[in-house]
């Protein structure tokens, strides 16, 4: 019996000693701002207490008949225990909420009354039973320790949290990371473990040695947050708000995200090195930190934060953003220098507005400053940018179950006005939100990536039209939009020679068009793809010519066959004499550069008859028809040989 009385003191005293050791630790890394980490910190004093409740009783029980101050110090020591110990299983059941982020649901708030009334309940039992003894008491006779009901509703409430608990952990199982499912298996499994010792042989009073290295577990793997903060400001950081937004996510919790973007670092590095870059954001992350508790803000970015507001009104959650947008218009000191910094505000609700975590980066991410003096994004305004968000899901969607279309209009000669060509002009069909257009798509490709698998797409469907339906024998060429992002990477010439070697498509069917306004910067490095495409026999075109800033001597110099004169040029002209002036100093300059003239926009007989005299070559506008599919292009096609020949 001694040797059983020696384990239960030594296991009490191990744990005692290793709960205080972890309460060191966690006092030392000064990591109790969170909810969450509070109640961490009981768990490890319940277990302490529990220890040296243990402890002392499992000292003083072989003196218990020869030494009359046993007898008390061990009923006092067991009625502190049970009172700790049936605050165990409620304690660990709140944690668990806190780390899944279920006590944020706002519409379960009747839940936790619930919770609340049965830990209290089981509280009161324990706490009442010196003079109720209805948890247990000692025999008078006997002397021994008896078990009472009460003792049986404590084990019932208690594994009615323990079950509670672990469905938590299975729902939220998905937006957990690795590192805290381990710790949460960890605890689950040695504090059964240990529970489950005791009970098959009481003697090995195992369960509080268990549980004290199961937290001490929990401590090193999920407290301990040093892979979640960012070095540079100490919020959290990026991956810190992916997991916490998940979580919100999941459980539908009721959240506004206000996100801040400071819009001049990039000038401050400019002028005086990095080092004020990050001290900029240093300084501002401060304040963040001074106006918002700090384990709700992180930094997602560079130049990026994230506020997470629980609690707070649609008014209480703007006026947090206007609060932020009124400091930046005062100077922030770095070092010796005052300086301005300029910043973009959006404030989102989750997951009225936002319910995805993707939907949430991309607006983070990419949400552009207010127009005019709107400093903060709010409301309907948010709409464009999630606009955004589906259009990218549209495109990675369209790309996989082919929702592309290339569509053609048709160009003609102002001679005659004989079918010469078409351009060709990719649309997108979303099931919900129907024909989508390139002014609206093609940016979204550009940043996400997208653009080059399109840009093929388009190129290899016009390779295989003029194959299969040997549109050489109708038409001199299709006009196919080049994107500037993808002709200045490295095997550009290289790549699109592939495309169209694979098809044995004549290369002087293809005519690329590039627009001016996105090629003005970069003539150098676009004249030299330009020649090496046209030694492999393609044509090239300017395209929404007067419409950019073009260097006149380098656009003169670049080996072009065709200038495309945009439609707003032709329509102007008619408008005014000025117009027409410009008009018309535009097709003689041109003519005199010896390059042929396309004039885009046609829609009435008068522009054409406006436009005979000077010269130009071929026409495109809904005078002709507007951009239709291959099928009725083809007819067009076909329509206009039976006319020709006859």
């Amino acid at each position: 019996m001694d040797r059983w009385n020696d384990l239960t003191f030594a296991l009490s005293f191990a744990a005692v000693c290793i709960c205080v050791s972890d309460l060191l630790f966690v006092k030392v890394q000064n990591n109790m701002g969170k909810t969450q980490n509070k109640i961490f910190m009981l768990l490890l004093c319940i277990v302490a207490m529990n220890g040296v409740c243990n402890t002392l009783t499992g000292y003083y029980a072989p003196y218990l008949e020869i030494a009359d101050i046993a007898k008390p110090i061990t009923d006092r020591a067991r009625f502190i225990y049970f009172v700790f110990h049936t605050a165990l299983a409620p304690m660990f059941f709140f944690y668990i909420s806190h780390v899944c982020g279920v006590v944020f649901k706002s519409n379960a708030n009747y839940k936790k009354y619930i919770y609340y009334f049965i830990f209290g309940i089981t509280e009161i039992l324990a706490i009442t039973n010196p003079f109720t003894h209805w948890v247990y008491f000692r025999d008078k006779e006997t002397n021994a320790f008896t078990r009472n009901w009460g003792e049986a509703i404590i084990y019932v409430a208690a594994a009615i949290f323990l079950v509670l608990a672990f469905k938590y952990i299975y729902t939220a199982w998905g937006a957990l990371n690795r590192k805290r499912r381990i710790g949460m298996l960890m605890f689950s499994i040695i504090t059964i473990a240990g529970i489950v010792i005791q009970l098959l042989d009481p003697h090995i009073k195992v369960e509080l040695f268990a549980e004290a290295i199961g937290l001490t577990g929990v401590m090193m793997i999920i407290e301990n947050e040093d892979d979640r903060i960012d070095p540079e400001t100490g919020l959290y950081n990026r991956q810190a708000f992916i997991m916490d937004l998940q979580t919100y996510l999941l459980n539908k919790t009721k959240v506004h995200a206000v996100c801040l973007r400071i819009e001049t670092p990039e000038i401050i590095s400019r002028k005086s090195g990095q080092a004020n870059r990050e001290m900029a954001e240093r300084k501002v992350s401060e304040y963040l930190v001074s106006i918002h508790q700090k384990y709700n803000v992180y930094k997602l970015g560079r130049r990026t934060f994230v506020l997470m507001a629980f609690g707070k009104s649609d008014d209480e959650a703007y006026d947090l953003a206007s609060r932020i947008a009124l400091r930046f218009d005062k100077p922030w000191k770095l070092v010796d220098t005052m300086v301005l910094l300029s910043s973009s505000l959006l404030v989102a609700k989750i997951p009225e507005q936002l319910d995805t975590l993707n939907d949430s980066l991309y607006m983070f991410d990419s949400f552009k400053p207010g127009k005019g003096a709107k400093k903060i994004l709010f409301g309907d305004d948010l709409n464009n940018i999630l606009r955004g968000s589906a259009i990218e899901k549209s495109i990675s969607n369209g790309l996989a179950e082919g929702k592309f279309e290339v569509f053609f209009q048709p160009t003609y000669t102002i001679d005659g006005r004989k079918l010469h060509g078409a351009e060709a002009l990719v649309r997108l069909r979303d099931d919900e939100m129907g024909l989508l257009f390139p002014d609206e798509f093609i940016p979204v490709a550009e940043n996400n990536g997208l653009i080059d698998a399109i840009d093929d797409y388009v190129l290899m469907e016009v390779c295989k039209t003029i194959k299969e339906e040997k549109l050489d024998e109708y038409v001199d060429c299709i006009n196919v939009n080049l994107s500037v992002v993808q002709l200045m990477k490295p095997g550009f010439v290289d790549h699109i020679n592939g495309i169209v070697d694979m098809t044995g498509v004549d290369k002087s069917m293809i005519n690329f068009e590039v627009t001016e306004s996105v090629s003005g910067g970069s003539y150098d490095v676009l004249n030299n793809v330009i020649n090496d495409l046209k030694k492999e026999g393609f044509l090239f075109s300017m395209d929404d010519y007067g419409t950019g800033y073009s260097n006149m001597k380098a656009l003169a110099s670049m080996n072009l066959d065709c200038i495309k004169i945009d439609k707003s040029i032709l329509w102007e002209a008619e408008k005014s004499e000025l117009g027409f002036i410009i008009l018309e100093n535009c097709i003689r300059m041109i003519h005199q550069m010896e390059l042929n003239i396309l004039v885009e926009g046609v829609e009435t007989e008068e522009q054409i008859k406006l436009l005979e005299p000077m010269g130009v070559n071929y026409l495109q506008g809904y005078f002709f028809s507007k951009p239709v599919p291959k099928d009725k292009f083809l007819k067009i096609v076909h329509e206009s040989d039976t006319r020709s020949k006859a």
